[in-house]
């Protein structure tokens, strides 16, 4: 299998891979990067190790390919900004979409900043890629919004890095955040309307 990486995978390798991803997501998030095994990887999933690694060529690869999946899943709301929208309503939908995916996909916010906080090094080519490309296009239809009078006037990059900060906060800070609000809380349902009221009123001309 990975030496053919180009073949169209059957449903049951499709399935096979899925559950190879969701175990090591498991593990990683259980073990971090240095502390997982392809053992308990093939453990979570409910594969044996060579059917591990008949789909992926070593731990490093999995690691890799599960960081990009992620990020991929994670730039989709940033791709699907319209510049022939509403600016706010689009900047707007846009934190909704990211606090959203943080609420879902809590495990793979944190095993993506632990990546960051390690330096990056299997994402190093993509930071400075294709996301450094998507962030910039995104960056530049804010902008030209800007320039149009349509949003108050910041700094694009910094809007974006902010969004991410706060909505990403909820997930990879979950248990400081329960901890302080205390019991009966949801952290996602109660930070929407704060969220988007703060970036309403920074952002409304």
């Amino acid at each position: 299998m990975t030496d053919q990486p180009d073949a169209p995978l059957t449903r049951i390798q499709q399935k096979n891979r899925d559950l190879i991803l969701e175990g090591a997501l498991t593990a990683f998030s259980t073990n971090g990067f240095r502390g997982a095994t392809v053992d308990q990887i093939a453990e979570a999933a409910g594969l044996s190790k060579p059917n591990v690694l008949y789909y992926f060529a070593s731990k490093d690869d999995i690691h890799k390919t599960l960081l990009t999946t992620l990020l991929d899943m994670w730039l989709a709301p940033m791709i699907r900004i319209d510049p022939q929208g509403d600016p706010l309503a689009e900047v707007l939908g846009y934190v909704r979409a990211k606090l959203e995916l943080s609420r879902r996909f809590p495990r793979e916010s944190r095993l993506f900043a632990y990546e960051i906080l390690q330096g990056a090094p299997h994402l190093t080519e993509i930071l400075g890629g294709s996301l450094r490309q998507i962030v910039d296009t995104a960056a530049a239809i804010l902008g030209a919004w800007m320039d149009q009078g349509r949003l108050a006037r910041v700094d694009p990059h910094h809007l974006i890095f902010s969004i991410w900060a706060l909505t990403q906060h909820y997930a990879d800070f979950d248990v400081q955040v329960r901890a302080v609000l205390g019991p009966g809380h949801d952290p996602f349902v109660e930070a929407e309307p704060f969220i988007e009221s703060l970036y309403r009123k920074m952002l409304a001309v």
